[in-house]
């Protein structure tokens, strides 16, 4: 017997990284577990590797998409926000046009689309879970857009806990994790990623599993709403 036996349990952006290590802890835990991407390649692949998740594709801008997905669910425990949105300019705040800012709060919207949507199909005690990061708080250089966005996220976060209560609403925010964002680097992925975990106080990268568990920490603790969780090995540290 699990500790999430017969929940029902949704991950948006529940293909790769974080999103699919929770995706498959829920399920390990005995949940009834769907995940979805944009990217339909990586649905293929899931579902091969995961028979137990039921895996769809779909993207958090289609509103009616969302709708169908929550509305085939039916009653659900618990619903993860952890797709990524749209592409992210890492450049200094006066070399970013208007378009590459507002590109980058992608990810916001489509959490918003994710939670009007989603909301209504959660049980009176479920939660809902965003993915903020730790650029919210501790920004470097060139990283405007990304710690707007994330702010907005936190935003949103603390005020539908208050508005939507008993429902549960929280974020998970990650430090420098190893996902599938790097695979770019190649065979010097490995020894860029280490070089990265040496600014950081536990001295090294985190891995996506290590969320993961942060988040359906949260789905099973049901006193714990309107927060973030910072899961970044001390990087938030003076």
């Amino acid at each position: 017997m699990g500790s999430m036996d017969n929940q029902n349990v949704v991950v948006i952006g529940g293909t790769s990284g974080i999103g699919l290590a929770t995706a498959v802890i829920a399920a390990s835990k005995g949940a009834n577990v769907w995940a979805v991407s944009r990217s339909e390649d990586k649905v293929k692949t899931c579902s091969d590797s995961y028979p137990e998740i039921t895996f769809s594709s779909l993207d958090t801008h289609n509103v009616e998409g969302l709708k169908s997905l929550f509305e085939s669910v039916g009653a659900i425990d618990h619903i993860v926000a952890a797709a990524t949105g749209a592409e992210r300019t890492m450049a200094p705040f006066m070399e970013q046009t208007d378009e590459q800012f507002r590109a980058a709060f992608g990810k916001f919207w489509g959490y918003t689309h994710v939670a009007r949507q989603g909301i209504p199909h959660l049980n009176e005690t479920g939660s809902l879970t965003f993915i903020s990061g730790t650029p919210a708080r501790k920004c470097n250089p060139g990283m405007s857009s990304v710690s707007c966005t994330g702010n907005a996220v936190e935003g949103l976060t603390r005020a539908l806990a208050l508005e939507v209560a008993p429902k549960r609403v929280n974020a998970v925010a990650p430090g420098l994790i190893s996902t599938g964002m790097f695979d770019s680097l190649g065979d010097k992925k490995n020894a860029a990623l280490a070089n990265m975990g040496k600014n950081i106080p536990l001295g090294r990268v985190g891995e996506a599993d290590e969320v993961a568990k942060a988040i359906v920490m949260i789905m099973e603790n049901s006193y714990i709403t309107g927060t973030t969780i910072d899961v970044d090995g001390g990087v938030l540290l003076p």
